[in-house]
């Protein structure tokens, strides 16, 4: 009972605290103090988000002397101070925000809206506010894709954003695009590694003045970027790579980048040196995972983290033996991070967490400059789903052409045949990826495009899930698995039915299927004769110990969507490249120059799947 009137009280306080006025552009913020200070009094049962009180502080780490700098970086700008709420009594601690992996999450979680309104009640009880992103932020749904990332910038800069730096997917728009929303963004953008030939394209690190300290952050994004974002925006016109993160083997590349990084921060004044990172805890990740980095290096106070998703409080060992706070948020504003620094120079970090499945600032009403922004970009994108994008001489279907059932309803086919529509979206996946072949289940594939012009409504309907183009390397047996798993049902339907790009393949359907599968639905291999044969990859037969490259998306190849688990274990070459709306868009308007034509005239595909209902 105990532990459930603290939510209780907790839920009061925030209730209470999100009721005020809201903010705008101005750095003034909200939410309970970092140390959880609910008050004992018990709200009313009714209203009762699931909201919980923040995590408990994690142990406190003691600032490493200043280093002497191992090589010359750029230098920073002069010190930039935080600015304090008007007639506000400062209490000389310093609370530092942070966000990561929002991916376009605008109004999800506490939303930016609250943010902004959690920033301004801590502003109000007299910490001195920064606010940062690890991040991830511009790309992951619709408002990021119609606008390239640009809906996001311009919340970001009226949430008043003091720093932010670059995740994997800032780039899936390509690399000017990228840079060209650094240069709309009100802060700035910082990396120590991110590099053009060697040298950085960013400052390395920022200097901001908050509380009479002098607080250095310093910015690390995984190389891991080359592969999970697009390989040819990193390319020259020759296919080299000019751009790169100092990958290397042995991770020393990145340590050396970062361990400059801070001993130019410490010899240019910092009292604590904060890494930004999106490196993540996976093991895929390693050598440069945000452990990696620690334990290679001195001199770092707080690293906090991104790429993941996790939301792991760590405190572990640098290279000296000394403590390193390391803190994650998780995903799509679900946790608002926060570094506390006391006027003392006591450091702690954790979570304020929020579980409630409306966001925090439709539950509450929040309606400040955020809000407003929010709001608009919303209806903006609502309006943008009826630009004309691209048009089709034909229709992209995803139905029988001429048979109907008893209501006069066309019958669908999408996941048990080839189909005009199944091809295009399949020749789109292996045109973006550079796949030898490419997969899309007929289940991903919602609706049929009408003859005519075509939306980015339109492309968003045939695509509606959000799953992100990958790459991985397969054998060839691996790809006579995935064909034989998704041709099991056929003349029945399937929502793993494989449309395809890059091979052709029969089904004979007179043959009994052999697909067996766990008591989850995973397939586990085939006993008996394959119903699928005849495979010709690239008008070559099928190698089964020969491997290929397969593009598809992430819910199939990585998350074994449809029951696809053959491949497991695959080596991954590009992961989460980006969304599969996206690829469809990007296919229609850039290769095939925004016009649809006499390729894809017949309904029922080229001929890449041929059903035998009987022995040849």
């Amino acid at each position: 009972m105990k532990k459930k009137k603290k939510y209780i009280s907790f839920l009061l306080a925030l209730i209470l605290v999100l009721s005020l006025t809201g903010c705008g552009s101005s750095k003034t913020p909200a939410a309970e103090t970092p140390a959880a200070e609910a008050p004992a009094t018990e709200a009313p049962a009714a209203e009762a988000p699931a909201a919980e009180a923040p995590a408990a502080e994690a142990p406190a780490a003691e600032a490493p002397a200043a280093e002497a700098p191992a090589a010359e970086a750029p230098a920073a700008e002069e010190p930039q101070e935080a600015p304090e709420a008007a007639g506000v009594s400062k209490n000389g601690d310093i609370v530092v925000l942070f966000t990561s992996d929002v991916h376009c999450g605008m109004d999800q979680g506490f939303g930016y809206a609250g943010l902004c309104r959690v920033r301004e009640v801590l502003e109000e009880k007299g910490y001195t506010t920064l606010l940062v992103d690890d991040g991830d932020a511009i790309q992951g749904e619709p408002v990021g894709t119609m606008t390239q990332g640009k809906a996001i910038i311009d919340i970001m800069n009226t949430a008043g954003y003091d720093v932010a730096i670059p995740g994997n997917h800032e780039f899936d728009y390509g690399m000017e695009r990228f840079l060209e929303l650094t240069k709309m963004a009100d802060f700035p953008y910082i990396s120590c590694n991110f590099n053009k030939e060697g040298e950085l394209v960013f400052e390395p690190y920022v200097i901001l003045e908050a509380a009479g300290k002098k607080v250095a952050f310093v910015g690390v994004s995984t190389p891991k970027t080359l592969v999970s974002s697009t390989p040819k925006y990193f390319m020259n016109d020759e296919g080299e790579f000019v751009y790169g993160f100092f990958q290397d083997a042995t991770g020393e590349g990145v340590y050396n980048a970062v361990q400059t990084a801070v001993d130019s921060a410490r010899a240019a004044g910092a009292d604590y040196v904060v890494v930004m990172g999106h490196m993540g805890n996976e093991a895929e990740c390693a050598p440069w995972t945000y452990a990696d980095v620690i334990s290679h290096t001195t001199g770092i106070d707080a690293f906090l983290d991104g790429h993941s998703h996790d939301t792991e409080q760590v405190t572990m060992k640098n290279a000296d033996g000394q403590d390193v706070i390391r803190s994650a948020c998780g995903t799509k504003l679900a946790n608002i991070g926060y570094l506390k620094i006391t006027a003392d120079g006591q450091l702690s970090a954790g979570l304020y967490p929020w579980t409630a499945k409306v966001s925090a600032g439709e539950l509450f009403g929040i309606d400040n400059a955020v809000a407003q922004q929010v709001k608009a970009a919303s209806d903006e994108l609502a309006a943008q789903l009826d630009t004309v994008v691209a048009s089709t001489s034909v229709e992209l279907t995803i139905n029988d052409p001429e048979a109907v059932d008893d209501n006069g309803n066309p019958i669908r086919m999408i996941r048990r045949a080839e189909t005009n529509l199944g091809d295009l979206c399949a020749d789109a996946y292996r045109d973006q990826s550079g796949a030898d072949i490419a997969f899309v289940n007929g289940g991903g594939i919602r609706v049929t495009i009408r003859q005519g012009d075509i939306t980015k409504g339109d492309i968003l309907k045939v695509h509606p899930f959000g799953n992100s183009l990958t790459v991985i390397e397969v054998t060839g047996q691996q790809i006579l698995d995935a064909l034989e798993w998704g041709a099991r049902n056929v003349p029945g339907e399937n929502g793993g039915f494989l449309q395809v790009s890059g091979l052709t393949y029969e089904i004979h359907t007179y043959i009994e299927s052999g697909c067996k599968s766990d008591e989850n639905g995973l397939f586990t291999g085939v006993k008996g004769k394959y119903r699928v044969q005849n495979v010709m990859v690239g008008g070559e037969k099928l190698n089964l110990k020969k491997t290929y490259t397969l593009a598809s998306h992430d819910y199939m190849l990585l998350n074994h969507g449809d029951g696809y688990n053959m491949f497991n274990g695959c080596k991954v070459l590009q992961e989460s490249v980006k969304l599969d709306n996206q690829v469809l868009l990007d296919y229609i308007t850039g290769t095939l120059g925004g016009v649809v034509g006499g390729d894809y005239a017949e309904p029922t595909g080229q001929g890449r799947i041929t059903i035998f209902e009987s022995k040849p």
